[in-house]
Parts: C-alpha cells; sequence; structure tokens
C-alpha cells in the first residue's frame, strides 16, 4: 500500500490541526448516573494474561447484568466470551499488539483477523508509539490504514495512544493519524504502561477529535475511550463531562454498585459530587486492577 503523504506533509497536516486548536474547559453532558446510557459507556475489561476460563464467565455475566456496552479481552478470550454474550446486546472488544504497540504489521492484522473470526465487533488497537514519537508517519498511516481495510465497518476500531509517554503534540499528532485512517474512536491507554487517563489528555483528544471533524466532508467525527485508573463513579464522571464516550475499566461492576447506591441515597440521577465516590479498601471481585 502506498502512503497517502510524506512524513513532512503529514508533519503539516499536524501543524495545522495545532494551530488555533481550541480546549474547552466546559463540562460536557453526563448521561445521567444509573441510566441505561451511563451503563452503555462501560467496556467492561479483564486483561490480564494468567485469567481462568471462569473469571471469563464471571466478566460476562457481569456484563450482562448490567447491561455495559462491551466487554474487553484478548484474542485468545474472545471466542468464549462471543458464547457467553450471545443473544445480549453486549459487545465484545479485543485488543491487538497490546499493550507494547510495537509488534509488526503482520502480527497486528493477523491477531485482528483471528478476533473478528472468534466474534471480536470492535478493536482496541495499540498505536506503535515509539514510531509516532519519531515522526514516522507513512509507517503509522500504512499499518492504520491497512488495518481499517482488514477491519471494515461495522466492526468499531480504537486507537489506543498511551497517552502518558506522549506530550501534546504528539497526542494530536495520534488523532490526526487516527482520523486520516477511518478510526471510530481513539483511547487514552492501555493501562499497563505509566499513568491512566487524566481529564486534560481526554478534553485535547476530545478538542481535537472536533477540529478534525470539521474538515471532514462526510462529517465524522472520532469518539474518545478513557482508559486506565477509572476505579470509582467518580472517576468515570470526571471522564465523561471531560468529553469521553466511552471507559474502559476492570472497576464497572464497583461503578454500578455507586450508581445504584447514588440512586438509592439521592433520588436522583444527577452527577455525584466529588468526594461522595471513595475507592473500596479492600481488592475484591468488584474492584480489580485493569
Amino acid at each position: 500500500m502506498t502512503n497517502r503523504y510524506t512524513n513532512e506533509e503529514w508533519t503539516q497536516i499536524i501543524e495545522q490541526t495545532k494551530q488555533d486548536l481550541v480546549v474547552s474547559p466546559e463540562p460536557y453532558l453526563c448521561p445521567e448516573i444509573g441510566s441505561a446510557a451511563f451503563m452503555k459507556t462501560i467496556d467492561h475489561t479483564l486483561l490480564k494474561l494468567d485469567i481462568k476460563a471462569v473469571q471469563i464467565d464471571e466478566l460476562c455475566a457481569e456484563a450482562r447484568v448490567d447491561r455495559f456496552g462491551a466487554v474487553c479481552v484478548r484474542a485468545k478470550d474472545v471466542q468464549k466470551c462471543a458464547a457467553d454474550l450471545r443473544g445480549s446486546d453486549v459487545e465484545v472488544a479485543c485488543v491487538v499488539g497490546f499493550h507494547e504497540g510495537t509488534h509488526d504489521l503482520y502480527y497486528k492484522l493477523k491477531e485482528a483477523r483471528k478476533a473478528i473470526r472468534a466474534g471480536a465487533t470492535e478493536l482496541d488497537v495499540v498505536i506503535n508509539y515509539p514510531e509516532l514519537k519519531a515522526g514516522e508517519y507513512e509507517s503509522i498511516y500504512t499499518e492504520l490504514s491497512t488495518l481499517r481495510i482488514q477491519a471494515q465497518h461495522p466492526v468499531l476500531l480504537k486507537l489506543i495512544l498511551e497517552t502518558s509517554q506522549l506530550d501534546s503534540y504528539e497526542i494530536i499528532a495520534g488523532c490526526v493519524m487516527a482520523a486520516a485512517a477511518g478510526f471510530d474512536f481513539v483511547k487514552t491507554s492501555t493501562g499497563f504502561n505509566g499513568p491512566g487517563a487524566t481529564t486534560e489528555n481526554v478534553r485535547l483528544m476530545v478538542a481535537c477529535c472536533e477540529k478534525l471533524a470539521a474538515g471532514n466532508p462526510n462529517g465524522k467525527q472520532m469518539k474518545v475511550k478513557a482508559s486506565g485508573g477509572i476505579k470509582t463513579l467518580q472517576d468515570a464522571v470526571k471522564m465523561l463531562e471531560a468529553g469521553a464516550s466511552r471507559l474502559g475499566t476492570s472497576g464497572g461492576v464497583w461503578i454500578a454498585k455507586e450508581a445504584r447506591e447514588h440512586v438509592a441515597q439521592n433520588g436522583s440521577l444527577s452527577p455525584p459530587a466529588h468526594n461522595q465516590s471513595r475507592r473500596p479498601s479492600l481488592q475484591t471481585r468488584l474492584f480489580t486492577s485493569y
């Protein structure tokens, strides 16, 4: 596949996107706490290497009960998730090139094909962020556009930028590359490399997606998925108010529990005050590491 632009031309496009980019400090509308729309923002995640089949069963059962948007797992677990979730409206997302992102294109294509054949409807692809930092935009675009051809709509593609390893310019560059390749989401983090999502980075990514959509002839706008470190209802609300549309978290059951308690205690679906939601003190099935 030939490249769309040279590295120098990509740099000019990134500079144009960066110019006059406005990051709004105003909160975005958060779905009502405990509502179906709120629960659908959660990608219920289990990405540890040493998980057992029964844990996948539990993950899918929890997703069914709380009506989450998706479960997010590794390729080896997709087929079981698809079987467990058959007949539900919970999607199956699979990570690709996880978690380093430095796998070659052949490996990522092979993993993507395997996941789709097994029943994945969403792919969370880790960008080769060392290449991004080095300005190797031609290589990145070739990889991303090839993956888009392989995983055509209605498969959703989310590009994990690993924002903890990038500066603001590199985050903007990653958003530009994702939009050019036809991805549906940009995602903050793997959760395995440095700090996870921050509201500042989510706001920057949302602003970038909005600006890129304004220059898109078909008006399509990428969305933002915040992931890494989202463990409580307060965390979830902060990310949604920063503009995220999806949340990657292994704490989905805990967040759903807090949401139900919030509604029961307050008689309201409005967001909680920022001091109400506290991290549980013990490691339980409701609260696990990402």
